[in-house]
């Protein structure tokens, strides 16, 4: 390598051309290919001096220093790191005709292990997992970092107790956040994982040069067609996790002759069944970009990205259900015909465009404009069991018969804790309880025939039909529109800035997807008391549409739109100083939500459900300073700090969006405060991260859905409800501490640990309130307050822990090994519980058997218990002449432990009386429900390279 450096050295030495300006020029190609490689980053060791090359590889760099030695060093990932001797001498340009860089076969097998690992992430399908921000982490190389984001992330750890809307994901300069929820979608570039590889993570607020930051971080993925190195690959992975299959292939051109680039990619993921039983995987995808370089100083872009997804899902479980059906037990699914059919899906269909235009006017400035479309539609299925059929009397008054029992195998009144909830159940109790045990036990499945014989039986006996499947249908068409601007004012300072428009329109409504052998289905709300005074208007779906019947692919139930806008721009200064470097930003944004019915709702007749809503207008704004001071080459301390507010997705926003126009009474933006300080250590062979953290958030909102038998207030009879809860004024805390270090004690082995100790607990006593169909006015229990202060907020373990190893042979096979310990998770508690309605009758009154210390064991807080997990990860690679064979795996949970990673309280029982009935009980109705990590895993992926 010396003698290699040295060659290298020599033929710069050998071109210097005599000059008016000191300059560093150099064009940077693969060693095997010779094909350029552009985004190379260029610096000048121990100066602010940096750059990075161009599509055609080409650097340069004009110095202001001293006369002197100095180390230029280039760097890209998938390549070895390369240094340099240079010496500068007054007007004295130094040119690089060619300089050779090498793959790192190493951190190419380690990179396809870890992007692997984010399928989790990628592929994920339902909030939960939408929800998790470990898959932002893969872009660095921290070593706590990398271990929340690859052996941390299975147990659904969020680094610093973050939610994944406090994140920000994007492609080629576009944001990609969805604006229903605030998260990204990680599904839309899911089975993309070669083409994902460029990637920038700026943790929290430090510059980045795509976004303001948050706190969470923001990532950015490069996926220009000149990005890619030229050549090949060609894969074929097998695992049991979410998937069976995966296979995939890729090719890139790099820059042409005729001036375009092109890179495609194309995979298919697949499997009947993963380690949860019911959850087939079905996915295809597809990646095209193609660049054509216009001029030395223009090119133009265009990506292309097409990832249809199918996936059966899988539900939380009360402990009854694990101890009778086990950990991997899923009731969505069932027979039919002998073949599994889950019913509860979801299928993301979401292709992207986007046109990006490059310009760099000198070597110090550029200006990168993007405009992207994404369309498509998002579904999720369910069963809906509330078919029933007009009856007219003689008078013409109208009625409706029909609806059935909830048809899950694990609904509560088919276990055999409902025969037993008496006080002193008799034998007979005791003989159906143990009936419906074993029937549980020996099949518990969805039972799809039987659906069809009531629908059948109905259809002969002249009914709509009573079962049929749903899909809860999103169609949106998203246009965004971003320009980047990057200009080094001097050696010493750089500004970034960027302005964004986006403009979403989506439609949202129930499909009938199957009838499931019926023949036709009544839109009408079955569940709405209508009586003589108001002639079964209640029940519409649409008053525009009375009793209205409608077969598979209609729309029914409900339909609305939903159009968003949102102008955004920030702007950051960065500062590179000998010891002290530093950053400045600030971010203005306005977003304006509205929502149109397309159906005149009966319980909300009108313009209270049909036509335009008023429209909602958030401005926000933010705030953002930091420094690193740099003792020496190996010691800093760096500090960061931001002042920001966020605006409320729709999904926040509208209170019960499916029946009419309401919005949150007097919606304000989240406020969030920001602070973190590390101690870096980077040594030749140790290096360290310790960082501590402070969050705080306040007036916070959220809005909940779900069926409860302790709405307390004489409006509702015994209680029984279908409610909206509306929470305002949230306030929390996140405080704890994250440490990453790794000791290289051979050339080949390294050690590393990392931990994350935080605490993340509600600091206020939010407002509530309720909305149902059954009362006219939201209701309120006492002063409205929840009582949350020092709850602790759900998500995942808030202590982890991690010791392992990683070791690469000089002959390119490398393993890995690490113990990881999780602890101090906690079960979402219920603000029902905590609200005026739990000391209260179901006449609204304050109860007289009330007892404090009752009430305070009823309301503890469950904490999970911990638990530990041994992950191990080989590879093998080699190379033949041009090409590259290799084979990696891993193996998640090697010892097979079975865990929970999260959980929530039921809030159909939400009174102290009715939730004192429950603890009494030796097996709950509706106790705590809880999301199950996963067993022994494994992954295995097979690859060619050319």
């Amino acid at each position: 390598m010396k003698k290699f450096t040295l060659f290298i050295w020599m033929l710069g030495s050998a071109s210097h051309l005599i000059a008016q300006q000191v300059s560093i020029r150099g064009t940077v190609k693969d060693v095997s290919t010779a094909a350029p490689l552009p985004q190379v980053e260029v610096r000048i060791l121990t100066t602010p001096l940096q750059t990075t090359t161009d599509e055609t590889g080409s650097f340069t760099l004009s110095p202001e220093l001293a006369p002197g030695s100095y180390q230029l060093e280039l760097r890209k990932s998938g390549y070895l790191e390369l240094h340099l001797p240079i010496t500068i001498t007054p007007n004295t340009p130094i040119v690089f005709d060619f300089i050779p860089m090498e793959i790192d076969l190493a951190e190419a097998n380690e990179n396809l292990t870890r992007i692997s690992l984010s399928d989790v992430q990628l592929n994920s399908d339902d909030a939960l997992q939408d929800n998790v921000i470990s898959g932002l982490l893969g872009a660095t190389n921290d070593v706590f970092s990398n271990a929340a984001a690859f052996d941390f992330s299975a147990t659904f750890f969020r680094p610093r107790g973050l939610d994944s809307k406090y994140s920000r994901v994007l492609i080629n300069g576009i944001t990609l956040n969805k604006l229903n929820s605030g998260r990204p979608q990680w599904s839309n570039w899911g089975g993309l994982n070669d083409a994902m590889r460029n990637r920038e993570f700026s943790m929290g607020f430090t510059p980045s040069a795509y976004s303001f930051g948050a706190p969470a971080g923001a990532l950015h993925f490069n996926m220009r067609a000149t990005a890619y190195r030229p050549g090949g690959r060609i894969s074929y992975a097998t695992a049991n996790r979410t998937y069976t299959g995966r296979v995939m292939g890729s090719y890139n051109t790099g820059m042409t002759k005729s001036n375009w680039a092109f890179a495609v990619l194309a995979s298919r993921r697949f499997g009947q069944e993963g380690a949860i039983a019911g959850t087939f995987y079905d996915a295809n995808s597809l990646f095209i970009a193609a660049e054509k370089l216009l001029s030395e100083t223009h090119s133009i872009n265009l990506a292309l990205l097409y990832t249809p997804n199918r996936r059966g899902r899988s539900t939380a479980l009360t402990q009854e259900v694990i101890d009778l059906k086990g950990a991997d037990y899923n009731p969505n699914w069932g027979y039919q015909n002998d073949t599994p059919r889950n019913a509860r899906n979801r299928e993301i269909e979401e292709p992207l465009a986007i046109v990006s235009h490059y310009w760099k006017w000198n070597d110090h400035s550029s200006l990168n404009t993007n405009l992207a479309y994404q369309w498509g539609t998002t579904k999720n299925s369910r069963i809906d069991y509330t078919g029933n059929t007009l009856v007219i009397n003689p008078n013409g008054q109208e009625s409706f018969i029909g609806g059935a029992r909830n048809p899950a195998p694990n609904y509560y009144q088919k276990l055999p804790s409902y025969f037993l909830r008496f006080e002193n159940p008799t034998a007979a109790q005791y003989q159906q309880a143990y009936l419906a045990e074993q029937a549980f036990m020996e099949d518990g499945q969805l039972d799809w025939q039987a659906l069809y014989r009531a629908n059948q039986t109905a259809t002969a006996s002249g009914l709509n039909s009573i079962y049929a499947v749903q899909n809860d249908v999103t169609k949106d068409h998203l246009f965004k529109a971003s320009s980047l601007l990057k200009s080094r004012w001097s050696e010493q300072y750089e500004l970034q800035a960027g302005v964004s428009f986006t403009h979403l329109n989506s439609e949202n409504y129930a499909e009938l997807d199957d009838l499931l052998g019926g023949a036709a289905w009544l839109d009408i709300d079955s569940f709405a008391e209508d009586d003589n005074t108001t002639g079964g208007d209640l029940a519409q779906s649409d008053l525009q549409h009375r009793n209205r019947l409608v077969g598979i692919g209609d729309a029914y139930k409900y339909r609305y739109g939903l159009v968003t806008r949102e102008a955004a721009a920030f702007a950051q200064l960065e500062a590179t100083h000998k010891h002290l470097d530093w950053y400045l930003g600030l971010q203005i944004q306005n977003t304006t939500h509205r929502r149109e019915g397309y159906y005149e709702n009966g319980y909300y007749p009108g313009d209270a459900s049909l036509g335009r809503s008023a429209s909602v207008d958030f401005t926000t704004y933010g705030a953002k300073a930091g420094l690193t001071y740099k003792l020496n080459s190996k010691h800093f301390l760096q500090v960061n700090s931001a002042v920001l507010t966020q605006p409320l997705p729709t999904q926040t926003l509208f209170t019960n969006a499916r029946q009419n126009n309401a919005s949150i009474a007097s919606p304000e933006a989240e406020r969030i405060l920001n602070l973190d300080a590390s101690y870096i250590f980077r040594g030749n062979a140790f290096k360290a991260r310790l960082t501590g953290y402070y969050l705080n958030f306040s007036n916070g909102s959220e809005v909940s859905y779900f069926y409860t038998q302790s709405m307390q207030t004489p409006l509702i009879d015994q209680g029984n409800a279908l409610v909206q809860e509306v929470t305002t004024g949230i306030g929390r805390q996140n405080l704890g501490i994250e440490l990453g270090a790794s000791y290289q004690v051979h050339p080949t082995l390294t050690f590393k640990a990392a931990a994350a100790v935080g605490q993340y607990r509600y600091t206020s006593d939010p407002q509530v309130y309720y909305t149902t169909t059954l009362a006219p006015e939201p209701i309120r229990f006492g002063d409205g307050a929840v009582q949350l202060t020092n709850y602790r907020v759900a998500g995942g373990p808030e202590q982890a822990y991690q010791l392992g190893f990683d070791y690469r042979d000089p002959d390119f096979w490398w393993l890995g090994a690490s113990v990881n310990r999780f602890s101090n998770a906690y079960v979402d508690v219920s603000y029902l519980r905590r609200s005026g309605a739990f000391a209260r009758a179901g006449d609204g009154q304050p109860l007289t058997t009330y007892d404090t210390n009752t009430a305070r064991e009823l309301l503890q807080q469950e904490q999970l218990p911990s638990y530990y997990l041994v992950n191990l990860v080989g590879g093998k690679s080699w190379r033949v002449k041009q090409y590259t064979f290799g084979f990696f795996g891993l193996i998640n949970n090697a010892l097979n432990t079975r865990y929970k990673t999260g959980g929530f309280e039921d809030s159909r029982i939400g009174d102290y009386q009715k939730l004192t009935e429950e603890r009494s009980r030796q097996t709950p109705l509706f106790g705590n429900r809880y999301f199950l990590g996963y067993g022994t895993t494994f992954y295995l992926n097979c690859y060619v390279r050319f």
